[in-house]
């Protein structure tokens, strides 16, 4: 037997948290009580040409050794292990110490299946750049309808 509940229309203003995440979401400014430094994101610009795509991603601080790049057909992951330390002292004790330890990631997929031998990865300046391939004969193929 199902349940019957009254309906209050005023429910969700009593909920209402004006200084909550969701209300600022629509706003290009963030609360000024936030802090400034947030968790690690990676940030991505990919260009298509006619012989392969262009990766670049933004991984500031991270070790060449640390990431890692994963090819499945047109699927593509990026991850990479973060370590970041800040610690400011004032003679011979800690003020304030401030750690990150974790991981990011992106994966994604492209149009057209990447031909994973002549992949190529390169990291320089906190920016990884891919060179992907498009494999051969994998063209995109269009149907009509009937």
């Amino acid at each position: 037997m199902a349940n019957i509940t009254r309906f209050d229309p005023f429910a969700e203003l009593a909920r209402f948290e004006p200084f909550s995440d969701d209300f600022f979401r629509g706003f290009a400014l963030r609360p000024l009580f936030r802090p400034t430094e947030t968790e690690p994101q990676m940030r991505l610009d990919v260009v298509d040409d006619d012989k392969s795509y262009t990766v670049k991603a933004e991984i500031p601080g991270v070790k060449k050794e640390d990431i890692k790049v994963s090819i499945d057909g047109n699927l593509v992951s990026i991850s990479a292990e973060v370590k970041k330390e800040k610690e400011e002292k004032e003679g011979a004790r800690v003020v304030r110490s401030e750690r990150y330890y974790g991981s990011v990631s992106r994966q994604f997929s492209l149009a057209q299946e990447v031909e994973q031998g002549a992949a190529q990865a390169k990291y320089s300046d906190g920016v990884l750049e891919l060179v992907l391939p498009k494999k051969s004969g994998a063209k995109a193929k269009t149907i009509t309808v009937s």
